[in-house]
């Protein structure tokens, strides 16, 4: 059977004689679908454009909504990534907290959930992800249990963030690291549990995953790995606490849940478009129907030697442009340069580069106190750069893995190497 991509790649030019007329929906409220627009309107494409977004207000930027929006420290208006009249201004029609109830391929339309359909000439799927939830059936579903991901998840879970209370947080990733350094900065008691080995097992080395264990640890925060939840308890609907798997009982006020997110692909399974853990999409964001293109958490499409979905702002905004290029009938090749970030307390991590079959690490340290970087390679090609406190690393490992050179681990590995001489021509 010919690759999914390849299809899209053929049917590519002969639609992209014609996209530039008619009109085009975006659905899904995120980073993907601003950038698509307004690349769109950079390239010069007048039509006219519809955003359909479940949330109640204009899109805004997510990553601080576990940090600075949860701390106070940034309002709703600085969150917008842009202001609700540059939309008005750019023939952009917003329709806010509004669901898409199915997509009419044959008919050439979306149908909302009140029943309205809206035409469409080209269709763009933006939809992001969900976060997973714990099941009802082990108290998933009683009050005091939030996940993080929305604006609306922040504003409920805000009010419970208060000093003395006890925060129990379920997952030991970035998400759930987040949650817990801004409950601890607040003055709360914090558990954070991880059934793996170890936090951050699944996206970083051991080296990473001490340094923020000894990070949390040093802050008043319980790191509890190799810990498995059985259920949480609650007493007149709304949790009390969790129940071990070996039988002690935790107790907290509230719980945070981080244990991963599903890619929003059921609209277009349910129209019959190829997914696989998320929306597959050719190197041109294109879907298995030429008049759809998908972008950000939900697409899966071709990464290294197989298919991935990058969960990031990089690769929504990335894969956003890529996808209004497709749209205005260029030949696109995607190809992502990968980066990621995550604070916690006073350390900024950045991350270049995906470490994903990572052979051996290098742990390299800075040149100021908390600075350190790990190096991951795979036989002696350097994949990616975890760097903590050290935003100089950071940018040189980035200038390394963009040019596809490789220093070898050796050479890092030496302290009295210069990183900028690794940049010398």
């Amino acid at each position: 059977m010919e690759p999914l991509w390849s299809v899209g790649v053929a049917r590519r030019v002969e639609w992209g004689e014609t996209v530039l007329s008619g009109t085009l929906i975006v659905i899904g409220g995120g980073q993907a679908a601003v950038s698509l627009i307004g690349k769109l309107r950079e390239l010069g494409d007048s039509r006219p454009i519809t955003l359909i977004s479940e949330e109640a207000v204009p899109p805004y930027q997510r990553p601080p909504l576990s940090k600075k929006y949860l701390l106070g420290e940034i309002d709703l208006a600085r969150l917008l990534i842009r202001p609700e009249r540059w939309y008005g201004e750019h023939d952009v029609t917003l329709r806010l907290g509004e669901r898409v109830e199915r997509i009419d391929r044959d008919g050439g339309c979306v149908v909302l959930s009140g029943g309205e359909s809206l035409a469409y000439e080209s269709l763009a799927l933006t939809m992001g992800s969900t976060p997973r939830s714990l099941p009802a059936a082990i108290g998933g579903d009683l009050a005091g249990v939030f996940t993080v991901r929305s604006l609306e998840d922040v504003d409920a879970m805000v009010r419970d963030f208060a000093p003395g209370w006890s925060v129990l947080v379920v997952g030991g990733g970035y998400i759930g690291l987040e949650a817990a350094a801004v409950a601890a900065k607040l003055g709360l008691r914090v558990t954070v549990l991880e059934m793996a080995d170890r936090i951050l097992q699944r996206v970083a080395a051991p080296a990473t995953s001490d340094y923020f264990r000894a990070l949390h640890q040093a802050n008043g925060v319980e790191i509890r790995e190799s810990t498995a939840l059985d259920s949480l308890v609650g007493e007149q609907g709304r949790v009390t606490g969790a129940r071990l798997a070996g039988g002690e009982v935790v107790e907290a006020d509230f719980v945070v849940v981080g244990i991963g997110i599903r890619p929003n692909d059921q609209l277009a399974e349910a129209a019959g478009l190829a997914v696989d853990d998320g929306i597959l999409v050719d190197a041109g964001c294109r879907t298995s129907d030429p008049a759809i293109v998908a972008a950000g958490d939900c697409a899966r499409f071709p990464l290294n030697d197989g298919l991935g979905r990058l969960e990031s702002v990089q690769n929504a905004v990335d894969q956003g442009e890529a996808a209004a290029e497709a749209l205005a009938g260029a030949d696109v090749d995607y190809r992502p340069a990968p980066w990621f970030w995550s604070d916690q307390f006073d350390v900024k991590l950045q991350i270049a580069g995906l470490n994903t079959g990572y052979e051996t690490t290098v742990t390299r340290p800075g040149k100021r106190d908390g600075a350190l970087s790990v190096w991951y390679y795979k036989g002696d090609e350097l994949l990616a750069v975890d760097a903590m406190n050290d935003g100089a690393t950071y940018m040189i490992a980035s200038r390394l893995l963009k040019a596809g050179q490789s220093p070898s681990p050796d050479r890092i590995a030496d302290a009295d190497l210069n990183l900028k001489t690794l940049l010398a021509r």
